[in-house]
Protein backbone atom coordinates (compact mmCIF):
# COMPACT_ATOMS: atom_id res chain seq x y z
CA UNK A 1 0.00 0.00 0.00
CA UNK A 2 0.83 3.42 -0.14
CA UNK A 3 3.49 5.37 2.32
CA UNK A 4 4.23 7.86 0.93
CA UNK A 5 3.02 11.53 -0.12
CA UNK A 6 5.14 13.38 -2.54
CA UNK A 7 4.82 16.44 -2.22
CA UNK A 8 6.20 19.07 -5.28
CA UNK A 9 6.10 22.95 -4.57
CA UNK A 10 7.09 24.47 -8.37
CA UNK A 11 9.58 26.90 -7.74
CA UNK A 12 8.29 29.59 -11.10
CA UNK A 13 6.28 27.60 -14.24
CA UNK A 14 6.18 24.58 -15.14
CA UNK A 15 5.55 22.78 -18.05
CA UNK A 16 2.40 21.36 -19.66
CA UNK A 17 2.16 19.49 -22.67
CA UNK A 18 -0.27 21.00 -25.97
CA UNK A 19 -1.72 17.53 -26.58
CA UNK A 20 -1.10 14.93 -28.83
CA UNK A 21 -3.29 15.87 -31.62
CA UNK A 22 -2.81 18.82 -34.44
CA UNK A 23 -5.71 21.24 -34.51
CA UNK A 24 -5.63 25.13 -35.58
CA UNK A 25 -4.84 25.95 -31.62
CA UNK A 26 -2.73 23.25 -31.66
CA UNK A 27 -0.37 25.30 -33.94
CA UNK A 28 -0.11 27.84 -30.97
CA UNK A 29 0.15 25.21 -28.27
CA UNK A 30 -2.58 25.56 -26.40
CA UNK A 31 -5.12 22.73 -27.56
CA UNK A 32 -6.18 19.54 -25.49
CA UNK A 33 -3.60 20.89 -22.75
CA UNK A 34 -2.38 18.71 -20.71
CA UNK A 35 -1.16 19.40 -17.08
CA UNK A 36 -0.48 18.42 -14.24
CA UNK A 37 2.08 15.64 -14.96
CA UNK A 38 1.67 12.03 -14.84
CA UNK A 39 2.77 9.42 -12.47
CA UNK A 40 4.90 8.16 -15.28
CA UNK A 41 7.47 11.50 -14.90
CA UNK A 42 7.69 10.84 -10.98
CA UNK A 43 8.27 7.38 -11.71
CA UNK A 44 10.99 8.48 -13.98
CA UNK A 45 12.12 10.66 -11.58
CA UNK A 46 12.99 8.33 -8.76
CA UNK A 47 15.03 6.11 -11.38
CA UNK A 48 16.91 8.91 -12.54
CA UNK A 49 17.85 9.92 -8.36
CA UNK A 50 18.56 6.17 -7.64
CA UNK A 51 21.24 6.13 -10.96
CA UNK A 52 22.77 9.12 -9.63
CA UNK A 53 23.02 8.19 -6.05
CA UNK A 54 24.83 4.48 -7.58
CA UNK A 55 21.72 2.78 -8.93
CA UNK A 56 21.62 0.53 -5.10
CA UNK A 57 17.57 0.43 -5.31
CA UNK A 58 17.05 0.14 -8.75
CA UNK A 59 15.80 -3.59 -8.74
CA UNK A 60 13.54 -3.14 -5.45
CA UNK A 61 12.14 0.03 -7.67
CA UNK A 62 12.04 -2.11 -10.58
CA UNK A 63 9.37 -4.68 -8.77
CA UNK A 64 8.33 -2.54 -6.68
CA UNK A 65 7.62 1.14 -6.97
CA UNK A 66 3.77 2.29 -7.41
CA UNK A 67 3.17 5.69 -7.93
CA UNK A 68 -0.32 7.02 -8.75
CA UNK A 69 -1.53 11.16 -9.12
CA UNK A 70 -1.42 13.69 -10.41
CA UNK A 71 -3.36 15.16 -7.19
CA UNK A 72 -3.00 18.58 -5.59
CA UNK A 73 -3.02 20.13 -1.95
CA UNK A 74 -2.93 23.95 -0.11
CA UNK A 75 0.99 23.81 0.30
CA UNK A 76 0.25 23.95 4.92
CA UNK A 77 -2.19 21.06 4.52
CA UNK A 78 -0.91 18.14 2.24
CA UNK A 79 -2.61 15.42 3.99
CA UNK A 80 -5.95 16.74 2.75
CA UNK A 81 -5.28 16.74 -0.65
CA UNK A 82 -8.02 17.31 -3.64
CA UNK A 83 -8.76 14.69 -5.96
CA UNK A 84 -11.41 14.53 -8.97
CA UNK A 85 -15.09 15.13 -8.15
CA UNK A 86 -16.93 11.93 -9.46
CA UNK A 87 -19.56 12.66 -12.54
CA UNK A 88 -22.04 12.03 -10.65
CA UNK A 89 -21.56 14.89 -8.34
CA UNK A 90 -22.61 18.49 -10.46
CA UNK A 91 -21.65 21.52 -8.55
CA UNK A 92 -21.54 25.10 -9.78
CA UNK A 93 -21.14 28.31 -8.53
CA UNK A 94 -24.71 28.13 -6.56
CA UNK A 95 -26.43 25.07 -7.58
CA UNK A 96 -25.43 20.98 -6.69
CA UNK A 97 -27.71 18.30 -8.83
CA UNK A 98 -26.68 14.31 -8.53
CA UNK A 99 -26.89 11.63 -11.14
CA UNK A 100 -28.93 8.64 -9.74
CA UNK A 101 -30.33 5.00 -10.98
CA UNK A 102 -33.80 5.32 -11.66
CA UNK A 103 -35.91 2.40 -13.80
CA UNK A 104 -32.12 1.01 -14.98
CA UNK A 105 -31.17 4.95 -16.30
CA UNK A 106 -28.99 7.69 -15.28
CA UNK A 107 -30.75 10.56 -14.43
CA UNK A 108 -30.32 13.93 -12.73
CA UNK A 109 -33.03 16.65 -11.96
CA UNK A 110 -31.49 19.84 -13.22
CA UNK A 111 -30.02 18.87 -16.89
CA UNK A 112 -28.93 22.47 -17.45
CA UNK A 113 -26.66 22.36 -14.60
CA UNK A 114 -22.82 22.15 -15.44
CA UNK A 115 -20.08 21.34 -13.44
CA UNK A 116 -17.80 24.18 -12.41
CA UNK A 117 -15.79 22.69 -9.95
CA UNK A 118 -13.73 19.56 -10.29
CA UNK A 119 -11.73 18.92 -7.77
CA UNK A 120 -12.85 17.77 -3.75
CA UNK A 121 -10.92 17.16 -0.94
CA UNK A 122 -10.34 13.64 -0.35
CA UNK A 123 -11.06 13.33 3.05
CA UNK A 124 -14.79 14.63 2.03
CA UNK A 125 -15.02 11.81 -0.42
CA UNK A 126 -18.27 10.03 1.11
CA UNK A 127 -20.08 13.51 1.25
CA UNK A 128 -23.11 14.71 -0.82
CA UNK A 129 -23.00 17.22 -3.95
CA UNK A 130 -25.03 19.11 -0.88
CA UNK A 131 -22.57 18.54 1.80
CA UNK A 132 -19.68 19.40 -0.16
CA UNK A 133 -20.62 22.88 -1.43
CA UNK A 134 -21.79 23.57 2.10
CA UNK A 135 -18.59 22.75 3.53
CA UNK A 136 -16.72 24.52 1.05
CA UNK A 137 -14.58 21.96 0.39
CA UNK A 138 -14.59 22.00 -3.50
CA UNK A 139 -11.97 23.81 -5.71
CA UNK A 140 -11.36 24.68 -9.29
CA UNK A 141 -8.08 23.79 -10.61
CA UNK A 142 -5.12 25.79 -9.07
CA UNK A 143 -3.17 26.28 -12.17
CA UNK A 144 -3.80 28.61 -15.56
CA UNK A 145 -1.72 28.03 -19.19
CA UNK A 146 0.04 30.75 -20.01
CA UNK A 147 2.15 30.72 -23.61
CA UNK A 148 5.63 31.57 -23.39
CA UNK A 149 8.37 32.36 -26.29
CA UNK A 150 11.83 31.61 -25.33
CA UNK A 151 14.98 32.10 -27.32
CA UNK A 152 16.75 29.26 -29.10
CA UNK A 153 20.25 29.30 -28.18
CA UNK A 154 23.73 28.44 -30.41
CA UNK A 155 25.24 25.39 -29.16
CA UNK A 156 28.41 27.23 -29.07
CA UNK A 157 27.39 30.59 -27.44
CA UNK A 158 24.97 32.28 -25.16
CA UNK A 159 23.29 34.20 -28.16
CA UNK A 160 19.60 33.36 -29.96
CA UNK A 161 19.82 32.08 -33.25
CA UNK A 162 20.34 33.98 -36.07
CA UNK A 163 16.59 32.43 -37.64
CA UNK A 164 13.91 31.15 -36.15
CA UNK A 165 15.13 31.98 -32.92
CA UNK A 166 12.34 31.84 -31.02
CA UNK A 167 9.70 28.87 -29.68
CA UNK A 168 6.64 28.60 -28.01
CA UNK A 169 6.49 27.11 -24.73
CA UNK A 170 3.01 26.21 -23.23
CA UNK A 171 3.69 27.14 -19.66
CA UNK A 172 1.92 26.85 -16.71
CA UNK A 173 2.03 29.04 -13.49
CA UNK A 174 0.45 27.50 -10.06
CA UNK A 175 -1.20 29.66 -7.25
CA UNK A 176 1.18 30.57 -4.65
CA UNK A 177 -0.15 28.36 -2.03
CA UNK A 178 -0.72 25.30 -3.92
CA UNK A 179 1.12 22.31 -4.54
CA UNK A 180 1.09 18.91 -6.35
CA UNK A 181 0.72 15.65 -4.50
CA UNK A 182 1.33 12.11 -5.56
CA UNK A 183 1.11 8.85 -3.95
CA UNK A 184 4.10 6.45 -3.48
CA UNK A 185 5.41 3.36 -2.42
CA UNK A 186 8.86 4.66 -1.69
CA UNK A 187 10.59 7.75 -0.42
CA UNK A 188 12.41 10.08 -2.42
CA UNK A 189 14.66 12.23 -0.75
CA UNK A 190 13.91 15.83 -0.20
CA UNK A 191 15.53 18.15 -2.46
CA UNK A 192 15.17 20.35 -5.79
CA UNK A 193 15.41 18.78 -8.50
CA UNK A 194 14.28 18.90 -12.77
CA UNK A 195 10.80 17.86 -13.32
CA UNK A 196 8.34 17.82 -16.30
CA UNK A 197 8.72 17.92 -19.80
CA UNK A 198 11.18 21.33 -20.14
CA UNK A 199 13.41 20.13 -16.77
CA UNK A 200 11.70 23.16 -14.92
CA UNK A 201 13.05 23.24 -11.27
CA UNK A 202 10.83 22.21 -8.13
CA UNK A 203 11.01 21.49 -4.47
CA UNK A 204 10.46 17.80 -3.44
CA UNK A 205 9.69 16.68 -0.02
CA UNK A 206 8.49 13.38 1.07
CA UNK A 207 5.88 12.89 3.64
CA UNK A 208 5.26 9.49 5.25
CA UNK A 209 1.46 8.67 5.72
CA UNK A 210 0.59 7.34 9.38
CA UNK A 211 -1.23 4.07 9.58
CA UNK A 212 -4.01 5.28 11.52
CA UNK A 213 -4.37 8.29 8.87
CA UNK A 214 -8.25 8.21 7.86
CA UNK A 215 -7.30 8.65 4.03
CA UNK A 216 -5.19 5.32 3.99
CA UNK A 217 -8.30 3.76 5.14
CA UNK A 218 -10.04 5.38 2.76
CA UNK A 219 -7.55 3.36 0.03
CA UNK A 220 -8.45 0.41 1.43
CA UNK A 221 -11.79 -0.08 1.84
CA UNK A 222 -13.07 -2.88 -0.89
CA UNK A 223 -14.54 -1.81 -4.03
CA UNK A 224 -17.95 -3.06 -4.18
CA UNK A 225 -20.75 -2.62 -6.92
CA UNK A 226 -19.86 0.93 -7.35
CA UNK A 227 -16.55 3.16 -7.90
CA UNK A 228 -15.38 6.24 -9.26
CA UNK A 229 -11.70 6.84 -10.70
CA UNK A 230 -9.36 9.33 -9.40
CA UNK A 231 -6.84 8.83 -12.47
CA UNK A 232 -7.42 7.70 -15.36
CA UNK A 233 -7.53 4.19 -16.36
CA UNK A 234 -6.15 2.35 -19.31
CA UNK A 235 -7.31 -1.16 -19.58
CA UNK A 236 -6.30 -4.44 -21.04
CA UNK A 237 -2.91 -6.12 -21.61
CA UNK A 238 -3.38 -5.75 -26.07
CA UNK A 239 -2.62 -2.44 -28.07
CA UNK A 240 -6.46 -1.52 -28.62
CA UNK A 241 -8.04 0.77 -25.60
CA UNK A 242 -11.17 -0.39 -23.65
CA UNK A 243 -13.59 1.37 -21.26
CA UNK A 244 -13.31 -1.33 -18.41
CA UNK A 245 -10.81 -4.88 -18.12
CA UNK A 246 -11.26 -7.62 -20.39
CA UNK A 247 -10.29 -10.34 -18.23
CA UNK A 248 -13.33 -12.77 -17.66
CA UNK A 249 -12.75 -12.42 -13.76
CA UNK A 250 -13.99 -8.83 -14.03
CA UNK A 251 -17.80 -8.94 -13.03
CA UNK A 252 -20.01 -7.23 -16.15
CA UNK A 253 -20.18 -3.80 -16.45
CA UNK A 254 -24.15 -2.25 -15.46
CA UNK A 255 -23.13 1.19 -15.59
CA UNK A 256 -20.89 4.13 -17.52
CA UNK A 257 -21.05 7.47 -16.61
CA UNK A 258 -17.81 9.48 -17.89
CA UNK A 259 -16.69 11.86 -20.55
CA UNK A 260 -14.80 11.45 -24.18
CA UNK A 261 -11.78 9.23 -23.81
CA UNK A 262 -8.22 10.37 -23.29
CA UNK A 263 -4.94 10.49 -24.97
CA UNK A 264 -2.64 8.77 -23.37
CA UNK A 265 0.91 8.01 -24.22
CA UNK A 266 4.13 5.70 -22.44
CA UNK A 267 7.05 4.10 -23.11
CA UNK A 268 7.81 0.44 -23.03
CA UNK A 269 11.75 -0.83 -22.42
CA UNK A 270 13.27 2.65 -24.10
CA UNK A 271 11.15 2.27 -27.34
CA UNK A 272 9.24 4.72 -28.96
CA UNK A 273 5.99 6.17 -27.07
CA UNK A 274 3.06 4.20 -27.58
CA UNK A 275 -0.44 5.70 -27.83
CA UNK A 276 -3.45 4.43 -26.07
CA UNK A 277 -6.74 6.15 -24.45
CA UNK A 278 -7.68 6.43 -21.54
CA UNK A 279 -10.43 6.69 -19.19
CA UNK A 280 -10.50 10.31 -17.45
CA UNK A 281 -10.70 10.34 -13.83
CA UNK A 282 -13.89 11.43 -12.15
CA UNK A 283 -15.82 8.20 -14.44
CA UNK A 284 -18.15 6.62 -12.57
CA UNK A 285 -18.91 2.45 -12.80
CA UNK A 286 -22.20 0.14 -11.81
CA UNK A 287 -20.98 -3.35 -11.85
CA UNK A 288 -23.40 -6.31 -11.95
CA UNK A 289 -22.10 -7.84 -8.76
CA UNK A 290 -19.91 -7.06 -6.02
CA UNK A 291 -15.75 -7.03 -6.36
CA UNK A 292 -14.66 -6.72 -2.80
CA UNK A 293 -11.25 -5.95 -3.43
CA UNK A 294 -9.88 -2.77 -3.03
CA UNK A 295 -7.28 -1.61 -5.82
CA UNK A 296 -4.36 -2.52 -4.32
CA UNK A 297 -5.85 -5.65 -4.64
CA UNK A 298 -6.68 -5.75 -8.48
CA UNK A 299 -5.07 -8.56 -10.99
CA UNK A 300 -2.08 -7.39 -12.52
CA UNK A 301 -3.56 -9.00 -15.97
CA UNK A 302 -6.64 -6.58 -15.65
CA UNK A 303 -3.93 -3.62 -16.72
CA UNK A 304 -1.54 -3.27 -20.01
CA UNK A 305 1.46 -4.82 -18.74
CA UNK A 306 3.84 -4.24 -22.34
CA UNK A 307 6.63 -2.48 -21.14
CA UNK A 308 6.53 -1.10 -17.43
CA UNK A 309 2.86 -2.33 -15.70
CA UNK A 310 0.66 0.83 -15.52
CA UNK A 311 -0.41 -0.63 -12.30
CA UNK A 312 2.66 0.44 -11.23
CA UNK A 313 1.52 4.11 -11.94
CA UNK A 314 -1.48 4.12 -10.75
CA UNK A 315 -4.00 3.34 -13.73
CA UNK A 316 -7.50 3.50 -12.46
CA UNK A 317 -7.18 3.92 -9.15
CA UNK A 318 -10.53 4.40 -7.53
CA UNK A 319 -12.77 5.22 -4.42
CA UNK A 320 -16.11 2.69 -3.07
CA UNK A 321 -19.04 5.48 -4.07
CA UNK A 322 -22.27 5.34 -2.84
CA UNK A 323 -25.16 6.06 -5.80
CA UNK A 324 -28.92 6.76 -4.94
CA UNK A 325 -30.73 3.31 -6.98
CA UNK A 326 -28.01 0.95 -6.47
CA UNK A 327 -27.88 -1.57 -3.80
Amino acid sequence: MFKYLIKIQPLGFLYGSAGGFLSPENLVGRSRAKFPPDSATLSGLFFSENKSNGGARHEELKTNLHIAGAFWAKENSPQFFYVPIPWTKIIDEEKTDEWQIKEDKWVRKNSDLTPQYSWVKINSWNQSANQIKDNKVVEKSPWKFVPMLHPKMKKDERHTVTEDGLFLENAVQMDDDACLIYLSTHELPDGWYRFGGENHLVEINTIPINDNNPILNLLQQPINKTFALITSAVWGSNRLSHRYPQDSSFPTIDKILTDKPIPYRYRSAGSMGRGRYGVSAGSVYVLSESLNKSWWEWQDDWFPNEGYPLKRLGSSLCLPLEINGVN
